[in-house]
């Protein structure tokens, strides 16, 4: 597939942050980082080439890689039947550089389901049908590319590190969010979560663009286990999103 001008933008973005990221160090509890917008750089840039044309209506921003999703695909909430049978995508995905041993990497062979994935993708699905006419209008991104673990193999969340190693990754990923935020020009910028939300409102300040939040689907928080694409169809509606 070509390069399409928009994606080539956003790639733009992507290798830029890539660039800044590499550079920062994680002491305890995290133990481990994979990036996998490095070593599942493929399947991210098709997703950026095939969904990333601009304007969009609105942007939905997650925090961070989940250990099943985007952590195996290289894509935002990326549950493995639903970036290779809804989004069509599926390409070759490298590993880590210091894997650890209760977090592996199989990519498109993982066979563990990413359950927040399956429930935006399934609403994503169940509401527009095919990938091509949800993307005309919304996109989805990850405020942070990063997945942070800890020495025992907890999943360990951005809102998790010491401050003065949280300051620079949040200084690069709020202009990454905020270019990427110019590029698509979207009216709304939803975040998946109360820490993508306030992460949204501090990089954006100052932008022509109606911020909100959603709940998030994972399922450690109680209230996404009641229902959640009913609840959040009624969140964004309220946003003034419809369907």
């Amino acid at each position: 597939m070509s390069s399409s001008p928009a994606g080539m933008a956003l790639e733009r973005i992507i290798a830029d942050l890539v660039q800044e990221l590499q550079s920062l160090r994680f002491g305890p509890p995290v133990s481990h980082v994979y990036n996998p917008l490095m070593y599942a750089a493929e399947p991210h840039r098709q997703y950026l080439q095939r969904y990333g044309r601009r304007p969009k209506e609105v942007v939905l921003v997650g925090m961070n890689p989940g250990p099943w999703g985007m952590a195996q695909t290289g894509v935002p909430f990326g549950e493995i039947s639903a970036v290779r049978d809804w989004m069509r995508i599926e390409a070759p995905v490298g590993q880590p550089d210091r894997p650890h041993p209760k977090r592996p990497i199989l990519g498109f062979a993982c066979t563990r389901m990413e359950v927040s994935g399956k429930r935006l993708w399934g609403w994503a699905r169940n509401n527009f049908g095919a990938a091509d006419v949800f993307f005309k209008r919304f996109f989805v991104a990850n405020y942070c590319p990063l997945m942070f673990i800890g020495k025992d193999g907890a999943n360990l969340t951005p809102d998790k590190l010491r401050a003065s190693e949280a300051r620079p990754l949040f200084a690069a990923c709020d202009r990454a969010l905020r270019h990427t935020i110019e590029y698509l020009k979207p009216r709304h910028v939803v975040g998946v979560g109360h820490f993508a939300a306030d992460r949204a409102r501090i990089a954006l300040a100052g932008m022509d663009v109606q911020i909100g939040g959603i709940t998030h689907p994972s399922p450690a928080n109680p209230k996404a286990n009641r229902g959640w694409e009913a609840l959040i169809v009624s969140e964004l509606k309220a946003m003034g999103i419809a369907h």
